[in-house]
Protein backbone atom coordinates (compact mmCIF):
# COMPACT_ATOMS: atom_id res chain seq x y z
CA UNK A 1 0.00 0.00 0.00
CA UNK A 2 1.38 3.62 -0.69
CA UNK A 3 2.15 5.47 1.93
CA UNK A 4 1.09 9.53 1.52
CA UNK A 5 3.89 11.41 2.11
CA UNK A 6 4.00 14.94 3.86
CA UNK A 7 6.58 17.40 4.03
CA UNK A 8 8.11 17.30 7.16
CA UNK A 9 10.35 20.08 9.35
CA UNK A 10 14.34 19.89 9.25
CA UNK A 11 16.67 20.75 12.07
CA UNK A 12 19.96 21.83 11.33
CA UNK A 13 23.27 19.51 11.91
CA UNK A 14 27.01 20.68 12.34
CA UNK A 15 29.36 18.15 12.29
CA UNK A 16 33.55 19.24 12.76
CA UNK A 17 35.59 16.97 11.15
CA UNK A 18 38.99 17.93 10.07
CA UNK A 19 39.39 21.19 8.62
CA UNK A 20 36.63 22.85 10.25
CA UNK A 21 33.27 22.58 10.58
CA UNK A 22 29.98 20.85 7.86
CA UNK A 23 26.65 21.52 8.02
CA UNK A 24 23.20 19.63 7.11
CA UNK A 25 20.30 19.66 6.94
CA UNK A 26 18.17 16.52 8.50
CA UNK A 27 15.50 14.59 10.09
CA UNK A 28 17.31 12.39 12.36
CA UNK A 29 16.36 13.40 15.62
CA UNK A 30 12.86 12.19 14.79
CA UNK A 31 13.49 9.29 11.99
CA UNK A 32 13.19 5.49 12.89
CA UNK A 33 16.88 4.43 13.53
CA UNK A 34 16.14 1.64 10.91
CA UNK A 35 14.89 4.19 8.37
CA UNK A 36 17.54 4.03 5.54
CA UNK A 37 19.81 6.73 5.10
CA UNK A 38 19.29 9.00 1.83
CA UNK A 39 21.97 12.13 1.42
CA UNK A 40 20.94 14.81 -1.11
CA UNK A 41 24.31 16.27 -2.67
CA UNK A 42 24.25 20.01 -4.36
CA UNK A 43 25.08 21.42 -7.34
CA UNK A 44 27.71 24.07 -8.41
CA UNK A 45 28.19 26.46 -5.80
CA UNK A 46 24.83 26.59 -4.63
CA UNK A 47 24.18 25.07 -1.48
CA UNK A 48 21.67 22.39 0.49
CA UNK A 49 19.27 25.03 0.54
CA UNK A 50 17.58 24.10 -3.13
CA UNK A 51 17.47 20.73 -1.34
CA UNK A 52 15.17 21.33 0.81
CA UNK A 53 11.69 20.68 -1.37
CA UNK A 54 13.10 17.15 -2.04
CA UNK A 55 14.14 16.22 1.85
CA UNK A 56 11.27 17.51 3.49
CA UNK A 57 9.11 15.23 1.25
CA UNK A 58 11.65 12.20 1.75
CA UNK A 59 11.75 12.36 5.56
CA UNK A 60 8.78 10.88 6.26
CA UNK A 61 10.49 8.08 4.64
CA UNK A 62 13.70 8.06 5.82
CA UNK A 63 16.83 9.42 7.81
CA UNK A 64 17.72 12.35 5.22
CA UNK A 65 20.51 14.79 5.31
CA UNK A 66 21.12 17.81 3.00
CA UNK A 67 25.03 18.64 3.42
CA UNK A 68 26.55 21.48 2.28
CA UNK A 69 30.26 20.42 1.53
CA UNK A 70 33.65 22.43 2.14
CA UNK A 71 33.62 26.04 0.68
CA UNK A 72 29.43 26.09 -0.13
CA UNK A 73 26.56 27.07 1.88
CA UNK A 74 27.44 27.02 5.76
CA UNK A 75 30.17 24.78 6.15
CA UNK A 76 33.47 25.89 6.78
CA UNK A 77 35.48 27.57 3.63
CA UNK A 78 38.92 26.04 2.29
CA UNK A 79 41.21 28.21 0.08
CA UNK A 80 42.32 26.68 -2.45
CA UNK A 81 38.82 25.32 -3.16
CA UNK A 82 38.69 21.44 -2.93
CA UNK A 83 39.02 19.41 -5.91
CA UNK A 84 36.38 16.85 -6.88
CA UNK A 85 38.70 13.88 -5.15
CA UNK A 86 38.99 16.00 -2.17
CA UNK A 87 35.00 16.97 -2.02
CA UNK A 88 34.39 13.05 -2.43
CA UNK A 89 36.65 12.57 0.43
CA UNK A 90 34.68 15.30 2.41
CA UNK A 91 31.67 13.65 1.98
CA UNK A 92 33.07 10.34 2.96
CA UNK A 93 34.63 11.82 6.07
CA UNK A 94 31.47 13.49 6.87
CA UNK A 95 29.68 10.38 6.75
CA UNK A 96 32.04 8.69 8.91
CA UNK A 97 32.22 11.21 11.38
CA UNK A 98 28.42 10.59 12.02
CA UNK A 99 29.00 6.46 11.94
CA UNK A 100 26.91 6.48 8.88
CA UNK A 101 25.87 3.29 7.37
CA UNK A 102 25.89 3.09 3.16
CA UNK A 103 23.33 5.63 2.23
CA UNK A 104 21.43 5.90 -1.10
CA UNK A 105 22.98 9.43 -2.40
CA UNK A 106 21.45 11.32 -4.28
CA UNK A 107 22.37 14.90 -6.19
CA UNK A 108 21.81 17.58 -9.00
CA UNK A 109 23.93 18.94 -11.79
CA UNK A 110 27.73 19.16 -10.03
CA UNK A 111 26.72 17.06 -7.58
CA UNK A 112 26.03 14.06 -10.00
CA UNK A 113 29.86 14.75 -10.69
CA UNK A 114 30.42 14.81 -7.26
CA UNK A 115 28.99 11.08 -6.78
CA UNK A 116 30.40 9.47 -9.93
CA UNK A 117 33.77 10.35 -8.19
CA UNK A 118 32.73 9.17 -4.74
CA UNK A 119 31.48 5.66 -5.74
CA UNK A 120 34.84 4.97 -6.98
CA UNK A 121 36.59 5.85 -4.26
CA UNK A 122 34.19 4.93 -1.88
CA UNK A 123 32.03 2.18 -2.78
CA UNK A 124 31.27 0.82 0.32
CA UNK A 125 29.55 3.91 1.48
CA UNK A 126 27.34 3.64 -1.40
CA UNK A 127 24.12 1.57 -1.36
CA UNK A 128 22.30 3.23 -4.73
CA UNK A 129 22.43 6.82 -6.55
CA UNK A 130 20.52 8.93 -7.93
CA UNK A 131 22.00 11.34 -10.54
CA UNK A 132 19.13 13.40 -11.09
CA UNK A 133 20.43 16.14 -14.41
CA UNK A 134 23.95 15.23 -14.58
CA UNK A 135 26.68 17.25 -15.71
CA UNK A 136 28.36 17.78 -18.14
CA UNK A 137 27.51 16.69 -21.60
CA UNK A 138 30.42 16.80 -24.02
CA UNK A 139 28.72 18.64 -26.52
CA UNK A 140 28.46 21.74 -24.70
CA UNK A 141 31.72 21.42 -22.58
CA UNK A 142 32.55 25.41 -22.86
CA UNK A 143 31.81 28.11 -20.86
CA UNK A 144 29.79 29.89 -23.11
CA UNK A 145 27.85 27.13 -23.85
CA UNK A 146 27.22 26.16 -20.67
CA UNK A 147 26.34 29.73 -19.83
CA UNK A 148 24.09 29.42 -22.80
CA UNK A 149 22.15 26.40 -21.31
CA UNK A 150 21.84 27.86 -18.06
CA UNK A 151 20.22 30.87 -19.39
CA UNK A 152 17.50 29.10 -21.72
CA UNK A 153 16.90 26.87 -18.56
CA UNK A 154 16.28 29.39 -16.49
CA UNK A 155 13.23 30.73 -18.10
CA UNK A 156 11.36 27.66 -16.99
CA UNK A 157 12.67 27.31 -13.42
CA UNK A 158 10.92 29.11 -10.47
CA UNK A 159 12.07 32.90 -9.62
CA UNK A 160 12.34 32.31 -6.10
CA UNK A 161 15.43 29.67 -7.24
CA UNK A 162 17.13 32.45 -8.36
CA UNK A 163 17.05 34.46 -5.39
CA UNK A 164 18.62 31.16 -3.71
CA UNK A 165 21.25 30.63 -6.12
CA UNK A 166 22.55 34.70 -5.48
CA UNK A 167 22.49 34.09 -1.56
CA UNK A 168 24.71 30.95 -2.20
CA UNK A 169 26.99 32.54 -4.30
CA UNK A 170 27.14 35.01 -2.56
CA UNK A 171 28.08 33.03 0.68
CA UNK A 172 30.95 31.34 -1.48
CA UNK A 173 32.37 34.81 -3.00
CA UNK A 174 32.87 35.42 -6.72
CA UNK A 175 36.87 34.06 -6.46
CA UNK A 176 35.12 30.53 -5.31
CA UNK A 177 32.43 30.61 -7.98
CA UNK A 178 34.60 31.16 -10.83
CA UNK A 179 37.49 28.24 -9.35
CA UNK A 180 34.23 25.90 -9.00
CA UNK A 181 33.18 26.62 -12.73
CA UNK A 182 36.48 25.61 -14.32
CA UNK A 183 36.79 22.45 -11.81
CA UNK A 184 32.83 21.06 -13.26
CA UNK A 185 33.88 22.02 -16.80
CA UNK A 186 36.98 19.89 -16.59
CA UNK A 187 35.80 16.93 -15.28
CA UNK A 188 34.73 14.12 -17.70
CA UNK A 189 32.58 12.30 -16.05
CA UNK A 190 31.31 9.74 -19.19
CA UNK A 191 35.06 8.17 -18.17
CA UNK A 192 34.10 7.31 -14.67
CA UNK A 193 30.25 6.20 -15.13
CA UNK A 194 31.58 2.93 -16.53
CA UNK A 195 33.24 1.58 -13.37
CA UNK A 196 30.29 3.07 -11.13
CA UNK A 197 29.24 -0.30 -9.66
CA UNK A 198 26.18 1.19 -7.67
CA UNK A 199 22.44 0.95 -9.24
CA UNK A 200 21.81 4.12 -10.27
CA UNK A 201 18.47 6.30 -11.44
CA UNK A 202 19.00 9.19 -14.12
CA UNK A 203 16.52 11.49 -13.79
CA UNK A 204 15.65 13.63 -16.28
CA UNK A 205 13.27 16.42 -17.72
CA UNK A 206 11.78 16.76 -20.85
CA UNK A 207 12.29 20.45 -20.66
CA UNK A 208 15.98 20.82 -19.45
CA UNK A 209 18.31 22.26 -21.72
CA UNK A 210 21.14 21.97 -19.66
CA UNK A 211 21.33 18.29 -19.70
CA UNK A 212 19.20 17.04 -23.08
CA UNK A 213 17.38 13.87 -23.05
CA UNK A 214 20.05 12.84 -25.63
CA UNK A 215 23.08 13.27 -22.93
CA UNK A 216 20.67 11.64 -20.12
CA UNK A 217 20.24 8.61 -22.39
CA UNK A 218 24.09 8.62 -22.84
CA UNK A 219 24.77 8.56 -19.05
CA UNK A 220 22.21 5.47 -18.30
CA UNK A 221 23.93 3.67 -21.40
CA UNK A 222 27.53 4.27 -20.31
CA UNK A 223 26.29 2.92 -16.24
CA UNK A 224 26.59 -0.94 -16.02
CA UNK A 225 23.59 -0.79 -14.00
CA UNK A 226 21.62 2.68 -15.05
CA UNK A 227 18.08 3.07 -14.90
CA UNK A 228 16.33 6.43 -16.87
CA UNK A 229 13.16 8.03 -15.63
CA UNK A 230 12.17 11.25 -17.39
CA UNK A 231 9.89 13.61 -15.77
CA UNK A 232 7.74 15.18 -18.71
CA UNK A 233 7.76 19.13 -17.75
CA UNK A 234 10.49 19.52 -15.69
CA UNK A 235 13.34 21.63 -16.36
CA UNK A 236 17.18 21.00 -14.90
CA UNK A 237 16.49 21.49 -10.59
CA UNK A 238 14.01 19.33 -10.41
CA UNK A 239 14.62 18.59 -6.98
CA UNK A 240 13.36 21.93 -6.38
CA UNK A 241 11.22 22.77 -8.74
CA UNK A 242 9.21 19.49 -9.24
CA UNK A 243 10.14 17.76 -5.36
CA UNK A 244 7.26 15.75 -5.61
CA UNK A 245 7.57 14.27 -8.45
CA UNK A 246 10.98 13.84 -8.32
CA UNK A 247 10.12 11.60 -5.02
CA UNK A 248 7.60 9.57 -6.51
CA UNK A 249 10.06 8.69 -9.71
CA UNK A 250 12.82 7.51 -6.68
CA UNK A 251 10.50 5.63 -4.44
CA UNK A 252 10.28 2.32 -6.10
CA UNK A 253 14.04 2.84 -7.00
CA UNK A 254 15.24 3.31 -3.73
CA UNK A 255 12.42 0.56 -1.69
CA UNK A 256 10.98 3.83 0.25
CA UNK A 257 7.84 2.07 0.00
CA UNK A 258 8.61 -0.33 2.89
CA UNK A 259 9.51 2.28 5.25
CA UNK A 260 7.36 4.61 7.60
CA UNK A 261 10.00 7.02 9.43
CA UNK A 262 8.66 8.00 12.93
CA UNK A 263 7.65 11.55 13.49
CA UNK A 264 6.42 12.73 16.87
CA UNK A 265 3.22 14.24 17.16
Amino acid sequence: MAISVKPAILTDAWTTVPGGVMYARTNAPAAAPAAPVIILVHGMVISSSYMVPTAERLAPLSRVYAVDLPGYGKSYKPWPILRLPQLAEALAVWMNALALPPAHLVANSFGCQILAEFALQYPRLVDRLVLQGPTVDPAARTLWQQLGRLWRNARHEPRSLGWLSFKDYAAAGLRRAWATRKLVLADKIEEKLPYVQAPTLVVGGSNNPVVPQRWAEEVTHLLPHGTLQVIPGAAHTINYSAPAEFVRVMRPFLRLWRVRAFVPS
